[in-house]
């Protein structure tokens, strides 16, 4: 296909809940086990961040992030209950009025009709990974009286990782070749529960999956605010875990056989179960994002496109004895981010500067050669990969603040250096929407990420770290007021944090 343009196109992929340890270039215990060669092809064309984060580890609030440059507490979504407003600047939109065609395909969960996009095509609600349903350009979202129902729309039968990439490759085969593009391919998989497609049923097959030492990790040196929550692969949790989810009988790849096995041994068939369900999810991703790459280079597209695949946010596989994300912790904290661009970025970069969602949509406008109108909280890293720019930003805030809803996992803000983790459990709802109305303990929480890189010994309290958590303290709340997080309106947070 010829380009008759200079500004490069952007195939954005994005997957969720997808953990960068389930990608092999990210050289985890998994990839001896998992080869992810299509996604890992994005490392060795282009560049790996090793330390990308997001400010607030659930699908909603990360996805309205990345559009609109905001933390949540400025675009108003807080939690799985609240809806991105239509009337928000995002960069699809400065996009669409710079002149590029844009599309996004496949799970968009924002409770509201895509705004700056050409074209959509999105699964309704959480979507299904069996005949899903997709809403369409031109459909009337006022219609819609459940955002959550997954069946609204038109049904395609199928499998939903490989219908989200069929329809990408429609897309770009009929697209206006005389723009550049910006399409999103936005994967349900590897969300849960783990719907593989049967093709890859035999994949582990004598094959077992290593486990991280945490799954055994002794909690006493957590703090009261943590140490107790957050749902489990072992039975330690028993509102939600993976030994008593996979053993229902209505498992949807079927259930965990638990007779004549022990506490210990229900937990190793249980986190062997989730890590092998989630990973053949994995295995269906890379293939279809080697089916997108094959596309692009077959049509001549390749070398012209910035091609960037992501994750919402992390995600726990049995570390710290946890399933899902929502915690500050480095394995739901940390998201996966490869890009590719060779006009502008040497093969095989490793990036170690600290980056969040913010600062996703500021780059992509960057290359654009366009900005956001309006002031937002991130900032472009183009000069990071391009090496033109030295200085950065050296720390990340993050803040989680659907307290106890779904998975137990208590409210909580923090800071993330190179150096160390600061982390403040308050424990209360506030105002946030569908948060439970319960109070857990508040606690601080302290790692040495330098001695102690997988948190693995909180170190608040300890006399020989008096003085650097006493600095950590004041930039916490440094860059808490720099981004514009005031809970002043909430004298009980303010109270517990020991500021009244």
């Amino acid at each position: 296909m010829t380009q008759s343009h200079d500004r490069p196109n952007l195939l954005f992929i994005m997957s969720d809940d997808h953990a960068a340890n389930a990608i092999s270039a990210y050289s985890s215990r998994l990839a001896e086990v998992c080869a992810t060669p299509h996604i890992d092809r994005l490392a060795k064309e282009g560049a790996l961040f090793r330390n990308f984060f997001c400010t607030n580890a659930i699908c909603t609030p990360s996805r309205a992030t990345i559009l609109t440059g905001l933390y949540s507490h400025h675009n108003g979504v807080k939690t799985l209950s609240d809806s991105l407003s239509t009337e928000l600047e995002t960069y699809p939109r400065r996009m669409r009025e710079a002149g590029y065609e844009t599309a996004v395909i496949g799970k968009w969960h924002l409770h509201s009709e895509p705004q700056g996009f050409d074209h959509y095509d999105v699964l309704s609600g959480q979507g299904t990974y069996w005949n899903p349903s997709f809403i369409r350009s031109g459909f009337d979202w006022s219609s819609i009286s459940d955002v959550h129902d997954v069946s609204t729309g038109t049904r395609h039968a199928g499998y939903v990782t490989d219908i989200i990439t069929d329809k990408c490759l429609e897309w770009l085969e009929a697209r206006d070749p005389s723009k550049p593009f910006m399409l999103h391919c936005h994967h349900k998989a590897p969300h849960d529960d783990f719907e593989y497609h049967p093709r890859y049923e035999h994949l582990f097959d004598g094959i077992e999956i290593p486990e991280p030492e945490s799954l055994w990790e002794n909690r006493e040196h957590r703090s009261e605010g943590s140490r107790d929550y957050g749902t489990s692969v072992s039975e330690r949790n028993p509102k939600r875990n993976a030994v008593l989810r996979q053993s229902d009988p209505s498992y949807p790849t079927g259930p965990l056989e638990l007779a004549g096995l022990d506490a210990e041994g229900r937990t190793k068939a249980a986190y062997q179960k989730y890590l092998k369900d989630y990973l053949r999810l994995v295995k269906g991703i890379d293939d279809n994002v080697g089916r997108l790459l094959d596309y692009l280079e077959q049509s001549g597209q390749l070398e012209h496109t910035i091609v960037i695949y992501t994750s919402d946010q992390g995600m726990f596989l049995g570390e710290h004895d946890y399933i899902d994300k929502r915690w500050i912790y480095e394995e739901a904290l940390r998201m996966p981010f490869l890009i590719r661009y060779p006009k502008e970025i040497e093969p095989g970069t490793v990036m170690e500067s600290l980056v969040s969602n913010i600062d996703i949509g500021p780059t992509l406008l960057d290359y654009a050669d366009t900005d956001y109108t309006c002031k937002v909280d991130g900032s472009s890293f183009r000069g990071l990969l391009n090496g033109s720019q030295m200085e950065w930003k050296d720390a990340i805030y993050y803040r989680y603040w659907m307290h106890l809803t779904h998975h137990d996992n208590p409210a909580h803000f923090g800071l993330r250096t190179r150096e160390y983790k600061l982390i403040f459990f308050y424990g209360l709802p506030l105002d946030a929407s569908g948060a439970l109305d319960e109070e857990t303990p508040a606690s601080w929480e302290f790692y040495d990420l330098r001695q102690d890189p997988y948190e693995m010994n909180n170190v608040y309290g300890h006399p020989e770290y008096k003085e650097l958590i006493k600095e950590a303290r004041q930039k916490l709340f440094a860059i808490k007021k720099s981004a514009g997080d005031d809970d002043s309106a909430y004298p009980e947070l303010l109270e517990r944090m020991g500021l009244t």
